[in-house]
C-alpha cells in the first residue's frame, strides 16, 4: 500500500462529508500500514469551527493508541491543513503528513511551514486533481 491508496481512503471520507453538506475534506491516520483513524469535516453538523477532518482523526487515533502522541503515524488529508490543524499536528508529534490539494489562501504553508514539529515529514500533491475537483464541485453547487 502506498500514498495513493491511503489518499483514496481519505477521499472516501471527504465524499462522506460532501453528502452531509460539509466542506468535503477527509482524513485517515495510518500506523504500521494500517488505518487506525478516520475523520471528515463536521463543522456544520456539530456547529463547531474546530471540527475539521484532521482534528476528528487526531482524536480517534489518540483514542486507538491510548495516548496523545502519534509517533510513527502518517496523516493523509485531502486538503493542505490549515494553521489550526497544523498546530494540533505539532502537538501530536505525528511523523508524517501527506496532503492532496494545496490551499494557498488558508493552508499552513503560507507561514513557510514553520508550524509543524521539526521531525514531521511533509508530502503534498498526492491525488491533488481528485481532491481539488471534489472541493470545486462542492463550492460550484453552493454558489
Amino acid at each position: 500500500m502506498d500514498d495513493a491508496y491511503f489518499m483514496k481512503r481519505a477521499l472516501q471520507e471527504a465524499k462522506h462529508a460532501y453528502t452531509l453538506g460539509e466542506v468535503p475534506v477527509g482524513a485517515v491516520i495510518v500506523h504500521n500500514s494500517r488505518i487506525i483513524a478516520y475523520g471528515h469535516n463536521l463543522t456544520e453538523t456539530l456547529k463547531d469551527v474546530t471540527a475539521h477532518a484532521e482534528m476528528q482523526a487526531f482524536t480517534a487515533a489518540a483514542d486507538t493508541l491510548g495516548g496523545k502522541y502519534l509517533n510513527d503515524c502518517t496523516l493523509y488529508v485531502t486538503l493542505e491543513p490549515c494553521v489550526m490543524c497544523a498546530g494540533a499536528a505539532y502537538w501530536t508529534h505525528i511523523s508524517r503528513i501527506v496532503y492532496g490539494a494545496d490551499d494557498p489562501d488558508r493552508g499552513f504553508r503560507r507561514l513557510n511551514g514553520k508550524i509543524l514539529h521539526p521531525k514531521t515529514e511533509l508530502t503534498g500533491g498526492v491525488l491533488a486533481e481528485e481532491c481539488r475537483y471534489l472541493l470545486y464541485d462542492f463550492f460550484s453547487k453552493k454558489r
